[in-house]
């Protein structure tokens, strides 16, 4: 059961800490003061997030690594995030719906594991769960926006959409250790949430008179450490004050 767990926190941690720093690329480039804020704040709440997720996993795995070592010194194949948090941020649009699909897959996740048999998950959940939803909504008002606004932004969240559609089907993926989870009452499986992630979607997508068209193809592998050529170059920023200053300390 720790292994289990510790995959399991593992993959949680890295999907927020790796959306969190995509987030933050966004500050002092966002196309307005208000998304300037905005955007930082929504990417602190993933990294806090992450972090109590690192602090539990460093406790169960009990081999003395802290947060910042799960964080910031473990190599490209042992980060086990889904591929869709690596992508590049892209436009405005693409960035907004990234965080909409990610965050409609987390609502009803931490909703369930804020009832979790696991306290330390529950505690997080609880507080999550009230983040998250901002966080769609925030995301949801420009997609709207966009989907229903000129011709230019229609098409550019057309766009956004078939881009990150290979991604989707991830987030939903279960496994050993998914099942585990939910055996154990500790978190649901992934795939019990798509219908609340559809219905998200579908009512933010309906007022933005955009269509989801499902990808040809899922790409997948996050879950098992491989990953796209994107994170290399994410992990080389994100790693770097870590690797230059070994042992360094605010």
């Amino acid at each position: 059961m720790s292994d289990a767990l510790l995959t399991f926190l593992l993959r949680l941690a890295d999907d927020h800490l790796i959306l969190g720093h995509r987030l933050s690329e966004w500050c002092g480039h966002a196309p307005m003061l208000e998304e300037d804020l905005a955007m930082p704040n929504m990417a602190l709440d993933l990294i806090g997030q992450a972090r109590a997720l690192y602090q539990y996993a460093a406790e169960i795995e009990g081999k003395g690594r802290s947060e910042d070592d799960l964080a910031y010194l473990r190599r490209e194949r042992d980060y086990v995030n889904c591929l869709m948090v690596e992508r590049p941020n892209g436009d405005f649009g693409h960035t907004m719906l990234r965080q909409l699909y990610f965050a409609a897959f987390m609502e009803p996740f931490w909703t369930m594991a804020s009832t979790s048999r696991d306290e330390t998950l529950a505690g997080i959940a609880a507080k999550a769960v009230k983040e998250t939803a901002y966080h769609i909504r925030h995301a949801g008002e420009w997609v709207v926006r966009l989907g229903d606004g000129t011709e230019e932004s229609r098409r550019r969240m057309e766009a956004a959409i078939d881009a990150l559609a290979p991604y989707v089907d991830e987030l939903f993926e279960g496994d050993a250790v998914s099942a585990e989870m939910t055996k154990a009452g500790i978190a649901p499986e992934p795939a019990s949430l798509r219908a609340e992630f559809d219905r998200t979607v579908g009512a933010i997508f309906a007022e933005a008179r955009l269509t989801f068209a499902p990808a040809a193809y899922a790409q997948t592998g996050g879950r098992q450490g491989r990953h796209g050529e994107a994170m290399g170059f994410i992990l080389a920023d994100l790693q770097h004050m870590q690797r230059t200053y070994p042992g360094a300390t605010w």
